[in-house]
């Protein structure tokens, strides 16, 4: 089972590089709500850990569920996914999440101060996962799947903005945590639908939003999401770094350049990448400025 198990997390899952992105997703939120919050002594221990810990058990859920999910499609469409193809058994998946929810359940109860927005994360990716009941309606509608299962995310960001706002005792509704939550959400919903984008002629059976809506709409809606994006960025960054801030304004309008040669022409590259490459440089640019903060001050 351990072989096993190791074949799905290398090409599925691959630990180091998820645990390092669970942690930039939460000190991200940490250091960037703080800071706009003008707190500038930080007191970091195993609460830290355990968030962190959380984020990156939740992101494997998510996967291991869409495999369970989707197992009949990527049967047809993907078999050679470690799960459909046999090199991995379902049984195998179903140990390996049992013991890590038991684990992120019991260190959030002993450590954590925020359980009840825990229990609600792991409610709603439970309810998710049983297609909230409602499987013939949302596994035949992508845009269904997409209102449903995508604002899993956006939780996901609650969970770690409860746990910094009660830990410094700072309101858990204001300006600066309502932006966070939706500049950390507005990624995933970004990625989710470029990714999901063709042009007409690389149309197949799978279903796409192109072929739902045509590649030119979805694009300009993708746009539009990008740009909601980077204003809720530069407004967290703004008093942290203006050289960050103008770092994103070049991205953005570099990446708006992107949609429009894709628009006239979706044939030139994958806007997948195009997006993907946004998105790093937009996220790599929080961390650094907030990094840069910690280190010499404002700049």
């Amino acid at each position: 089972m351990l072989s096993r198990l190791a074949t799905y997390y290398k090409e599925m899952y691959p630990i180091i590089p998820r645990f390092l992105l669970a942690v930039i997703m939460f000190f991200e939120i940490y250091f960037v709500l703080l800071l706009n919050q003008g707190v500038h002594t930080f007191d970091i221990g195993i609460q830290e850990f355990v968030g962190i810990f959380t984020i990156f058990v939740f992101l494997m859920i998510l996967r291991i569920a869409d495999d369970f999910k989707d197992y009949e499609t990527d049967r047809r469409l993907f078999p050679e996914r470690a799960l459909p193809s046999g090199r991995v058994k379902k049984s195998d998946l179903a140990i390996a999440l049992g013991v890590v929810v038991a684990i992120s359940v019991l260190l959030n109860i002993l450590f954590m101060n925020n359980i009840g927005w825990f229990l609600f994360l792991y409610i709603y990716g439970t309810l998710m996962s049983f297609w909230f009941f409602q499987k013939d309606k949302i596994q035949n509608s992508l845009p269904m799947a997409l209102v449903t299962h995508n604002p899993v995310m956006m939780v996901l960001n609650i969970y770690t903005i409860s746990f910094v706002c009660y830990k410094y005792q700072l309101p858990l509704l204001s300006w600066t945590t309502v932006l966070l939550a939706f500049t950390m959400y507005f990624p995933s919903l970004i990625w989710e639908i470029s990714r999901k984008i063709r042009a007409p002629k690389d149309e197949t059976a799978y279903v796409t939003y192109s072929k739902l809506f045509g590649y030119q709409r979805v694009t300009r809606f993708v746009q539009f999401l990008t740009l909601l994006d980077i204003l809720t960025n530069i407004a967290l960054l703004w008093g942290i770094s203006k050289l960050g801030v103008l770092v994103l304004v070049v991205n953005v309008l570099w990446m708006t350049i992107q949609f429009q040669q894709y628009i006239k022409d979706p044939t030139r590259f994958s806007i997948k990448e195009r997006v993907e490459r946004y998105t790093y440089i937009t996220e790599t640019t929080m961390v650094v400025a907030v990094a840069l903060y910690l280190l010499i001050g404002r700049f």
